[in-house]
């Protein structure tokens, strides 16, 4: 990799530079772009990253990263359009947006490689989905894998997978976030303090995904392990299922994607 530029300076795109920083790239390979002044000016000070303005970066860096608002991604290839040429390897983060919208608005040639990012990345434990657009060689998937890995887990699929990623990694950490929310409010509903649910709630969900991580079981193994017969577990389990917890989830999970898709088809 070269020089870096990371276009939208939100969340994701602060966590990328700070995981490249930790993974030892030097401050003087990146630079990042930012329409608001106080933020820019916040992240200057906090990482020691240039803000410029998007010729500059696009004259600069080999690499850039689209990181903004899915909203937004107009108007910023239409200004990219005759900033970057075939040397210039587009990275997008943006949810739904497929690479042919990339290739569409920019000049021939131009490599595209689409991600689908999460918010673990903000913790170095992202896990991050690229597919290749159809000017991306195996070099490109390569570059971006190298970045990637300095902020969490890669893997390639097809780009026709991507919505369904979206849906199931890109959102799913907000499942989670909902569910342990409900578990904290049941805990308090039990009578214990939500210092104590929380701690108990947090920890159960780091030790069950670490066992999850580096376990070769299959999950219902495990949960089959925690499940004695007619016990605790079992019958909390019929209600989950009384209520159509897995269903809902199912459900929700095919609406994200849906959503997903109609994002991309907003730009066609």
């Amino acid at each position: 990799m070269s020089t870096i530029a990371v276009l939208g300076a939100g969340k994701i795109g602060e966590a990328l530079l700070s995981g490249l920083l930790h993974g030892g790239r030097s401050v003087d390979d990146l630079l990042f772009t930012e329409r608001h002044p106080e933020r820019a000016a916040e992240l200057t000070a906090r990482y020691g990253i240039a803000a410029v303005e998007i010729p500059e970066a696009a004259k600069r860096a080999e690499v850039l990263v689209v990181a903004v608002k899915p909203q937004d991604i107009e108007p910023l290839l239409e200004e990219l359009a005759p900033l970057v040429g075939a040397d210039s390897l587009i990275v997008s983060l943006c949810a739904g947006l497929p690479t042919s919208l990339y290739e569409q608005r920019l000049p021939p040639g131009v490599p595209v490689v689409r991600v689908m990012p999460n918010t673990p990345m903000l913790v170095g434990e992202a896990m991050s989905a690229i597919s290749a657009g159809s000017h991306a060689s195996a070099r490109h998937l390569a570059v971006v894998t190298e970045m990637l890995a300095c902020v969490g887990q890669v893997i390639e699929v097809p780009e026709s997978q991507q919505d369904a990623v979206t849906a199931l990694s890109g959102s799913g950490p907000a499942y989670f976030f909902y569910l342990v929310e409900a578990m904290i409010d049941a805990g308090i509903l039990l009578g214990l303090p939500r210092t104590v649910a929380e701690k108990l709630i947090v920890q159960s969900a780091v030790g069950a995904a670490k066992m999850l991580a580096e376990s070769d079981e299959h999950p219902v193994l495990l949960r089959e392990a925690v499940t004695s017969p007619a016990g605790t577990t079992i019958n909390a389990i019929r209600e989950l299922e009384k209520h159509g917890v897995r269903a809902a989830l199912l459900a929700a999970i095919e609406a994200a994607r849906d959503r997903s898709v109609e994002l991309g088809r907003a730009h066609e």
